[in-house]
């Protein structure tokens, strides 16, 4: 009578929860200070390593400057596209790292780039960091190794 529904083999969580969300003074002053960052403009992505607790995979924060945007709607737009953009696409990043890490996400120019515009540099982004650091820690591996 019910038809069953299709359960995909591999799941993928499209969610933003409340421990993925950078809240911790320490860790947002680590990152400004200690942090790498990598951009595609007008995105920019600031990272560090190392500092979450070891349940913690990723933690994510987004910025838009005020300076950019004047009124507070304009930034919350922003806020929100960028959180979504992450939301769809952190499996890349997720696939990807081994180890924990802490970032900042940052929308940095005044112009208003649609949303499938701010989407496709988030991908872009993301892929750009997970070349430059997978590349970074296989090489670490391969010192290890040889010594």
């Amino acid at each position: 009578m019910y038809a069953k529904k299709y359960v995909s083999p591999v799941k993928m969580s499209f969610n933003y929860p409340k421990n993925e969300k950078l809240k911790s003074k320490i860790s947002i002053g680590l990152l400004f200070s200690e942090g790498k960052s990598v951009s595609k403009y007008p995105l920019r992505l600031v990272y560090h390593s190392g500092s979450l607790n070891e349940n913690e995979k990723i933690k994510m924060g987004v910025s838009v400057s005020k300076k950019n945007f004047k009124k507070a709607v304009d930034r919350n737009r922003f806020k929100r596209i960028l959180r979504e953009t992450y939301r769809l696409n952190k499996h890349i990043l997720l696939d990807n790292l081994d180890k924990p890490y802490a970032f900042m996400f940052f929308y940095q120019t005044k112009e208003r780039l649609t949303y499938e515009e701010i989407n496709t540099k988030t991908i872009q982004l993301f892929e750009k960091f997970v070349a430059q650091n997978v590349k970074k820690e296989s090489s670490e591996k391969e010192d290890e190794l040889g010594k």
